[in-house]
């Protein structure tokens, strides 16, 4: 099984321009991305797609990967499926794990963790969830919420808190059940990831803004794997307080 891990890298973002070129401790943040998505051992190749020039021009300059892909794009999985259709030479991928550019201390333990899960012959799509400890992290709408089956195929992502406990303060829902929180990686199996890549934008996905219902809507299961380790997205540049602590 050959894997390609693909980071998307936008400069336009609204809340963020040029967030892939933010100083992290020193360096830009898609090279650390980079740097740390390459020590994942279970990667055969790993590429940026990106659609903007000083982007490529930065990967280049640490001797990375990148591939320049169209700026009508609309996300992350329309960029990774760009790479499999265009990816030089005579490569054939069965999956691509699609690494988020704005978690600069993303763990290579994380991509191993997904990339293993398509082991499995029934495992389509993936991603990873981790158990939500905190309240704010409940009550976040940025952090998206998720609940699966006993199987553990997702039923459904919300950026609001779920399930609903009925009958409890939301003060104590914690207390009550276990809530997961969705770590944004996904992989797929490169067939499936130009299937969904053709379906339309969904009313579920409208009302969330969340992609992964658009599949979820069209029956497409995402299993899900979940994780110890805690992510740090970088969305705005407030949060780049985040890391003030972080060595």
């Amino acid at each position: 099984m050959k894997i390609l891990g693909v980071i998307p890298a936008r400069y336009g973002s609204s809340r963020f321009p040029g967030k892939p070129l933010a100083n992290i401790l020193g360096e830009p943040m898609i090279q650390r991305v980079y740097e740390q998505a390459k020590k994942c051992l279970l990667l055969d190749d790993l590429i940026v797609a990106t659609d903007d020039e000083r982007i490529a021009s930065c990967i280049r300059s640490f001797n990375g990967n990148v591939m320049m892909t169209p700026e009508t794009l609309d996300s992350g999985t329309e960029r990774c499926n760009a790479v499999v259709k265009n990816f030089p030479g005579e490569a054939q991928f069965d999956v691509v794990i699609n690494i988020q550019g704005d978690e600069p201390f993303i763990d290579p333990q994380q991509i191993s963790q997904l990339a293993r899960c398509f082991r499995s012959a029934e495992v389509t799509i993936g991603t990873l969830v981790k158990k939500i400890t905190q309240r704010d992290d409940l009550i976040n709408p940025n952090v998206v919420k998720v609940v699966f089956d006993k199987n553990y195929k997702a039923l459904y992502f919300s950026r609001h808190p779920i399930p609903y406990f009925r009958g409890n303060e939301p003060m104590d829902w914690l207390n009550g059940t276990n809530y997961y929180k969705h770590i944004g990686i996904y992989g797929y199996r490169t067939g499936i990831l130009k299937s969904i890549t053709q379906l339309p934008v969904s009313p579920l996905e409208k009302a969330e803004s969340l992609e992964q219902l658009r599949w979820l809507e069209n029956g497409y299961p995402i299993y899900v794997k979940e994780t110890d380790y805690e992510s740090i997205a970088i969305d705005t540049p407030g949060d780049l307080l985040k890391i003030t602590n972080i060595s």
